[in-house]
């Protein structure tokens, strides 16, 4: 029976357990990589040693270089150490003002709380929608010594953990700075990965540079890309917003361009905003899905994604809703790795 490409219901799947990937494939190259021709509607497994051999040799290649921050702290109400309670913990989202941050916090905090990162003070301004809090930070609780920009950034450098997914059950290693980075992310901000590019190592990106015509976007990852859909009628959701950044020489190049491929959900998201807006910075909220297409970019890398996210909803937006689900069928069948650590598709 044909599914209805508006009802929620229609992005849901069963995936098996062991198939969620919960470190990646090294080297990133060896990682198994599904082709899609959107033309003759045929599938081929491949590895991401073999992504330049399916790619026409015109196209942009266009990538996010966000870098993923160590955004999520422990701490605790500096009253209740003593008592060994109050554990507190925190993740940032992004920087709203001067030393005003938008955060997610994990324990019981009311407005004016303040809470102690390792000797480091935040104190909470105010709550937002969302269950998110606006916090500032400070050196010095008695004194209220505000952290500059940079020295709020250093701090979560120094004292930060990796924010891994939820389904990743595990605690963050060191090697995860490395691993849940792409070889070429430069611009800190992102709370989560642009998954795709995780594939590609330092000798793959190089060879593509030299094959391929490239360019770099910013989109800074929120953790509203792992939130699920609640709306039955998907029409009906409130996307998320994600700050972006397109340089005017990427710009140029997206304009010029007569074939795009999109490395990353991310990268597509902008690509297409710039399309419909011509903005080339501010805040994201564009939700692709099959009664919202792409028009500009013309092929997608992306890795496999969650049910009932507007991340699913995007891949079908390029494919259409039954083409989707019959492609992740394929792909739980052939046992792919999904999720952020794990294997990808190529839509052609």
């Amino acid at each position: 029976m044909k599914k209805n490409e508006l009802s929620l219901e229609s992005y849901d799947y069963e995936l098996p357990r062991e198939l969620i990937a919960s470190i990646p494939v090294i080297p990133r190259e060896n990682a198994r990589l599904l082709v899609y021709d959107r033309g003759d509607f045929s599938i081929t497994h491949a590895t991401f040693g073999e992504f330049a051999e399916f790619l026409p040799k015109e196209t942009l290649l266009v990538f996010n270089d966000a870098r993923v921050i160590p955004a999520r702290i422990y701490g605790k109400k500096p009253q209740e150490k003593a008592l060994g309670g109050g554990k507190i913990e925190a993740l940032f989202h992004k920087e709203i003002a001067k030393n005003v941050y938008l955060m997610q916090f994990r324990g019981r905090l009311k407005i004016g709380s303040i809470v102690e990162f390792g000797g480091v003070f935040a104190k909470i301004l105010k709550s937002c929608e969302g269950g998110f809090k606006e916090a500032a930070f400070f050196r010095d609780r008695e004194c209220l010594l505000p952290l500059s920009h940079w020295e709020f950034f250093e701090f979560l450098e120094q004292c930060g953990h990796i924010p891994l997914p939820p389904y990743i059950k595990r605690e963050d290693e060191e090697v995860d700075r490395e691993n849940y980075n792409s070889v070429f992310a430069r611009n800190l901000g992102a709370i989560a990965a642009p998954t795709a590019s995780l594939h590609f190592s330092e000798e793959s990106f190089k060879a593509l540079q030299k094959e391929f015509k490239t360019a770099f976007v910013t989109l800074h990852v929120g953790a509203g890309t792992f939130l699920g859909v609640s709306a039955e009628n998907i029409l009906e959701h409130r996307m998320h917003e994600e700050s972006f950044v397109i340089p005017p020489v990427s710009a140029g190049a997206i304009e010029k361009a007569s074939h795009i491929t999109a490395i990353g959900t991310t990268a597509a998201r902008a690509v297409e905003h710039f399309a419909r807006t011509k903005r080339t910075k501010g805040e994201c909220n564009l939700f692709l899905h099959p009664q919202n297409k792409p028009i500009l970019a013309h092929a997608l890398l992306t890795n496999f994604h969650l049910p009932k996210t507007t991340l699913l909803m995007l891949v079908a937006s390029f494919v259409g809703l039954e083409e989707m689900r019959r492609i992740y069928n394929e792909a739980i069948k052939e046992k792919y790795r999904f999720y952020s650590y794990g294997d990808g598709m190529l839509i052609l």
